[in-house]
């Protein structure tokens, strides 16, 4: 990691900045904490070499509109949300107004440091960014009209249940398509797939 690498970490419960602040800085990182969007944003420009981990839901301002005005000043930083079950589209909204990843709690500490090894290096990878997305286009083209329809509807956060719903097949055969999606687009993860939709501007 760079010397001079920081990771902000915005949250209102003074418990969680605490034992955020404790974890990053045993695992070596430089931590600074913020009680709020709000604070956060009057320090935010100029901040450089940094990565975001924000909760999504606080009394201020939501870890989306933090995103946004971030955007609007031209600061943002590869930024990481924190979401509670069932908000997985508020994460993909917060995906789409610039976050790059989003933890549902509750999670293992080597989750959250996973998500901060790949913002420092996004970071460093954001001017190879335009190279991928020919690639990422090209798969998506590999997909059937039935695995796009299923995508669709994972990118947009709904269960399985309710894709099988709409699309009139069962769990089981959306199970199947999903797999099939998450191989042909060469994607680890949700968050991985959501990025790779956003990037691509599908």
């Amino acid at each position: 990691m760079a010397a001079d690498f920081v990771v902000h970490v915005v949250d209102d419960e003074e418990a969680v900045r605490k034992s955020l602040a404790f974890l990053l800085s045993m695992s070596g990182y430089a931590a600074r904490v913020h009680e709020s969007a709000t604070a956060f944003l009057a320090a935010a420009p100029g901040l450089a070499n940094c990565c975001l981990v924000t909760d999504l839901r606080m009394p201020d301002m939501s870890g989306v509109d933090l995103l946004k005005r971030l955007r609007s000043q031209n600061a943002l930083l590869p930024t990481i949300v924190i979401t509670g079950h069932g908000d997985v589209p508020m994460a993909v909204e917060a995906m789409k107004a610039g976050a790059m990843d989003f933890i549902e709690k509750p999670f293992e500490d080597e989750v959250l440091l996973d998500a901060i090894r790949r913002a420092e290096s996004e970071l460093e990878a954001r001017t190879r960014r335009d190279d991928e997305v020919p690639a990422i286009r090209m798969r998506l083209e590999t997909l059937t009209d039935r695995e796009r329809q299923v995508l669709s509807g994972v990118v947009a956060g709904l269960a399985n249940k309710t894709i099988a719903y709409e699309l009139d097949i069962s769990p089981r055969t959306v199970e199947v398509y999903r797999a099939n999606v998450m191989a042909k687009m060469q994607a680890k993860s949700l968050p991985e797939l959501v990025r790779m939709m956003l990037s691509a501007g599908a």
